[in-house]
């Protein structure tokens, strides 16, 4: 075998290694999505004790949701249990959910911002815990009365002008 031939049968190999090298491993986007749940204060919200105990929940009990709502003039919330979400969507539908805005608290603006491959990163870490937990409370709108605990989650004792614009 020539040179030539040599080089035009070592091709495929080469081809392959670039792509492989091109896409972050799979281990390594996993780790990327847990770093970004973290520093993103997904778990603040989505799994139970999390705030109040500084983070020191077990990794395997995170982002189960919560059955303690936020209450506000759009009605009661969830913080929806999204091990069992991610398990029932595809990374495009949670690329395509996560642009959407949704109702408050939920900071959905910081998700619609983040990069495609930062919200694939955090699908595939939140994907890798597995199904866990119940859903969530479904959303109360306006005015109906919830039996589940609540947070109340709009300002007091803001001055008069503040006060008609939060409305």
């Amino acid at each position: 075998m020539n040179v030539r031939q040599a080089m035009i049968a070592a091709l495929p190999i080469a081809i392959w290694a670039m792509t492989v090298a091109a896409e972050p491993a799979a281990e390594t986007r996993v780790e990327r999505g847990r770093y970004l749940t973290i520093v993103g204060g997904c778990n603040d919200c989505h799994t139970p004790s999390y705030a109040e105990t500084g983070g020191k929940v077990p990794a395997s009990d995170w982002l189960v949701g919560s059955q303690i709502g936020f209450q506000g003039p759009w009605g009661t919330t969830y913080p929806a249990n999204l091990r069992l979400l991610m398990q029932s969507m595809s990374e495009e539908q949670w690329v395509a959910r996560a642009r959407t805005a949704m109702r408050p608290p939920m900071p959905w603006f910081n998700l619609r911002d983040m990069s495609d491959e930062d919200l694939r990163a955090m699908y595939q870490f939140i994907r890798s815990l597995g199904r866990k937990g119940e859903p969530a409370p479904a959303y109360a709108p306006p005015g109906q009365s919830v039996s589940t605990p609540y947070f109340y989650f709009v300002p007091q004792n803001l001055p008069q002008q503040a006060a008609r614009a939060a409305r």
